[in-house]
């Protein structure tokens, strides 16, 4: 866990985002972030992370791959173990990729005040944290900035199809041992006839 600094901070004016149609460009849902709300990128092979903060801004754990190129090598970010929490514009993050409004755990926890996410996450820019992308990944940044619980579905999600897999791999085992040892038995009985 990141281990965010509790503490009651001045409260920033809340920022209505009035100028943000001119300041990001429609998607194919016309989605239009409010502060606070989590960003999810597609970036391929995997999801990068933000917070939305206002004025066409995000706040986002960024590792070495998303710092040379967005969507850049997730190969990189499995392999570091510091990233920095970077405000940016949307547009630079998110770059070409598909993006989405996704405030996932909205059903399992009360989103936090407005006010703390927004303190919070600037608080947060510029400082060096441990990063793995297992226990310490961007979503686990933002949902713990958003519902004070950090969490990653995507790793979850990762686990649960490693051991899936690993599960058809023992199976296809069995099943080849248990064939070797019926077919392989029989020829060796026809040896012993002759």
């Amino acid at each position: 866990m990141f281990f965010l600094p509790s503490f009651q901070a001045e409260e920033p004016a809340l920022d209505k985002d009035a100028s943000l149609p001119n300041i990001m460009a429609p998607t194919l849902f016309d989605q239009k972030p409010e502060p606070g709300d989590l960003i999810e990128i597609s970036r391929g092979n995997y999801q990068h992370w933000a917070i939305y903060v206002g004025n066409g801004y995000v706040i986002h754990l960024c590792p070495p791959s998303e710092d040379f190129e967005p969507g850049g090598s997730s190969l990189m970010s499995a392999l570091c173990d510091k990233a920095v929490v970077k405000e940016e514009e949307f547009w630079k993050v998110v770059n070409d990729d598909k993006y989405t409004i996704n405030n996932l755990l909205d059903d399992k926890y009360e989103p936090r005040n407005i006010r703390t996410i927004l303190a919070e996450a600037r608080r947060m820019v510029g400082r060096e944290l441990p990063y793995c992308f297992i226990r310490h990944n961007c979503e686990h940044f933002v949902t713990e900035l958003r519902y004070g619980k950090a969490e990653s579905r995507q790793v979850r999600q990762a686990a649960q199809t490693a051991v899936a897999a690993g599960a058809v791999l023992l199976g296809v085992g069995v099943l080849a041992a248990v064939a070797t040892s019926f077919f392989g038995s029989k020829k060796k009985e026809r040896k012993d006839e002759y």
